[in-house]
């Protein structure tokens, strides 16, 4: 794989407005209407989300990370898609690069709701 080229610089105060939390995935489910999108319900300690993700394709049993926790952003705008709200978006990395997708996962358990730094 070559790398991609970087992405153009951005201050401290940029990456600040990111939110990323660490979750737990505790239900996956099929969207129906979309040959892509899987929907996630993910626990943050004191909130749950729906968060859409495109993995549908990606794993040969999207279910298998169920139980798993994984970083999100979860203060992008609320986004509907496939006629469900998608509040939150899930790192999944290698996808861009046409690797196969693995998820970006904390090196040990965490309390949810952890944010990333």
């Amino acid at each position: 794989m070559q790398p991609a080229p970087v992405k153009p610089t951005i201050t401290g105060e940029d990456l600040n407005k990111i939110d990323i939390r660490v979750g737990t995935i505790e239900r996956i489910t099929d969207v129906p209407n979309s040959d892509k999108l899987m929907q996630l319900v993910v626990n943050f300690g004191d909130h749950q989300r729906c968060i859409l993700a495109g993995i549908k394709k990606e794993r040969p049993d999207p279910k298998e990370i169920e139980g798993k926790q994984a970083l999100f952003v979860i203060n992008l705008a609320p986004r509907k898609m496939a006629g469900i709200v998608s509040e939150g978006m899930l790192f999944d990395l290698g996808y861009a690069d046409g690797i196969s997708p693995v998820l970006a996962v904390p090196e040990s358990p965490v309390p949810n709701g952890t944010r990333a730094e």
